[in-house]
């Protein structure tokens, strides 16, 4: 079986947007897409929602990933859409807020740390409920070096890849919804940021920050890996250049003779809905890999 049919023989998350992003087939992407939330991983998903709106959990869980934020990310993730999805996500905007502790805010208004509002404000935008609130907190707490840092006590504490990684998903999310606010400058200060790193070294010195980003996982959740930054840069539309020349000959090194990339790693705690496991082919890494080469002209 070439790769090509073997992505087409997967969950329906897999096949639309295998269709959309290497074949070019729009028709067949959005009949297969129309089918995430009534088979496969999307169906489970949502067929685990409560009626308080949450899957059991709360809105957040600190070592799994149960929470609300989790399941709404990955059904953004997963591409669904239609009647199913509209009633979950309408469950969520009634029952689900953030507690006394963040002011009781709604879901889709987010908290406080721009690592899980960038991962809302994902979801929210592609949902139908983008949050000004959260735009304009992410556009405030932009580190002077253009990336975003969960724990930064001021402006000129160095950005983090991982809360950066959130924060730009979540705003060129709302930018290409058709959100209202002005958001290109932050968007374009966020990418420079990962392309002046080469998405995996320190500015200060060259070192490579940490080698294990180079093995991809997905769902990625909060975690910053190159193969995530790639398809992020891929999506908004930046183009690819010669800084971005080690983190795609490491993409291109990790493909398996039989064509197709492994699951490098699972980030550890209790799923919703399990998907693939680490050390096996993994189509979710394979087609991430063939979108971003495609991209990259290679």
């Amino acid at each position: 079986m070439d790769t090509t049919t073997w992505l087409l023989d997967g969950d329906p998350a897999i096949r639309w947007q295998t269709r959309r992003d290497l074949l070019d087939d729009p028709d067949g992407a959005a009949a297969d897409r129309a089918l995430v939330e009534t088979e496969g991983w999307g169906a489970r998903l949502l067929g685990l929602q409560r009626g308080d709106g949450t899957w059991g959990h709360g809105v957040w869980t600190q070592r799994d990933w149960l929470g609300v934020d989790d399941a709404m990310l990955l059904l953004a993730l997963l591409g669904a859409q239609g009647p199913r999805t509209r009633a979950a996500v309408d469950r969520v905007v009634a029952g689900v807020d953030w507690g006394a502790d963040w002011w009781n805010h709604p879901f889709f208004d987010g908290e406080v740390e721009p690592c899980i509002n960038g991962r809302v404000l994902v979801a929210g935008a592609a949902f139908g409920h983008p949050s000004a609130l959260i735009v304009e907190r992410l556009i405030d707490e932009q580190q002077d070096d253009g990336g975003w840092n969960c724990y930064a006590q001021t402006r000129a504490d160095p950005g983090s890849f991982h809360s950066t990684i959130c924060a730009l998903e979540g705003l060129t999310g709302y930018r290409d919804a058709g959100g209202p606010f002005a958001v290109a400058d932050a968007i374009e200060r966020g990418h420079a940021y990962l392309l002046e790193r080469g998405l995996l070294r320190r500015k200060r010195d060259g070192m490579v920050i940490d080698p294990s980003w180079t093995s991809a996982a997905f769902p990625p959740y909060w975690h910053y890996d190159v193969l995530r930054g790639l398809d992020h840069l891929r999506a908004a539309g930046v183009a690819p250049d010669d800084r971005l020349t080690e983190v795609l000959d490491a993409v291109e090194a990790a493909r398996g003779e039989d064509g197709r990339w492994r699951m490098d790693r699972v980030h550890p705690g209790e799923v919703l809905v399990a998907m693939e496991e680490q050390g096996e082919p993994s189509r979710w890494n394979t087609l991430r890999a063939l979108r971003v080469l495609r991209w990259a002209g290679r």
